[in-house]
């Protein structure tokens, strides 16, 4: 396996005699390393699995290893990690890999991406993304000798399993690095404040801005209070991934001009209110009925909302 050493800090690592994990320390147990960062949402939806494999295999012998590798800038603050390891009852031991030193050692190029590697140090499988549930823990009793019924496993709220048969939107990045189909009349200024106007329609998978905005290579931000970001969506789940300046920055939801109701998502309330608190990924809308095409308009009280990237589900 390759080395672990290149992690910055280490998280949960009580129960062992050293951090760094070290060959030595793992030594005669089976080894899942499961590469993450708190606001993928693919990863999300991953974690109810390695987190219940991690407690039903735990006395078999297996370890669990996360390896925090940060997508965007906010997301190298170790204490945004520690909260995301608390608020998603990660018991397992997580290594800090801001310099992407481990990532680097393991030649990885994905979140989520799963490593398992027998009880010699060998990694005998991999898988990258979503799914495969069943398989990868046929892998894992294999490699640990036992066999079983499998864990019984229901992912909630932002965990939850994609609507994967209604799902008609993209992972969708904001800043002008990664950015498609940004629909800005007269088109986007990079790195400097503009005031945008939104088209008079936005096509399905589009986006626009609405007031004073700065769009720089990872994020867009907001330079005056009352700005907006509006996208045509088609999926029962909409997240954004949204940081700020500190403290508390309100914020509002609209689908297609009114308050959600029961499709709120559970970072909103009916009327669509909510705060942006910490840097994160923000469930805007859980459809509980029929999935359609609509609108979903998020409105800032403040300036300084810092937005990423639109996922779905």
């Amino acid at each position: 396996m390759p080395n672990l050493g290149g992690a910055t800090e280490w998280l949960n690592t009580e129960s062992f005699t050293s951090a760094p994990l070290d060959e030595a320390e793992l030594r005669g147990n089976v080894v899942l390393v499961d590469f993450w960062t708190l606001t993928c949402i693919n990863w999300l939806r991953t974690l109810p699995y390695v987190r219940a494999w991690s407690r039903a295999y735990r006395n078999d012998g297996l370890v669990v290893i996360g390896v925090h590798t940060p997508e965007f800038s906010f997301e190298h603050e170790i204490d945004r990690v520690r909260q995301a390891v608390k608020e998603r009852t990660i018991d397992y031991p997580v290594g800090v890999d801001n310099d992407y030193a481990v990532w680097t050692a393991f030649d990885n190029h994905y979140w989520p991406a799963l490593y398992f590697v027998d009880r010699d140090g060998i990694i005998r499988d991999h898988h990258f993304g979503e799914g495969r549930y069943p398989q990868s823990e046929r892998v894992i009793q294999r490699l640990l000798g036992v066999e079983r019924e499998l864990v019984s496993v229901a992912g909630l709220g932002v965990e939850a399993e994609a609507d994967w048969d209604h799902l008609r939107s993209p992972e969708t990045y904001l800043g002008y690095a990664r950015s498609e189909r940004f629909a800005a009349p007269g088109g986007a200024a990079f790195d400097e404040s503009r005031n945008y106007q939104p088209p008079q329609r936005v096509s399905l998978n589009d986006w626009a801005l609405d007031g004073e905005w700065t769009v720089a290579a990872e994020k867009v931000v907001l330079d005056r209070a009352g700005g907006s970001i509006s996208y045509r969506f088609h999926a029962r789940d909409v997240h954004l991934v949204l940081a700020g300046p500190g403290g508390s920055l309100p914020f509002r939801v609209l689908l297609d001009g009114e308050a959600p109701d029961q499709a709120h998502g559970v970072d909103i309330d009916n009327d669509g209110n909510g705060l942006l608190r910490d840097g994160r990924l923000y469930q805007l809308v859980r459809e509980p009925d029929e999935v359609r095409e609509r609108t979903v308009q998020i409105i800032f009280g403040e300036p300084g909302a810092e937005a990423y990237v639109f996922t779905f589900g």
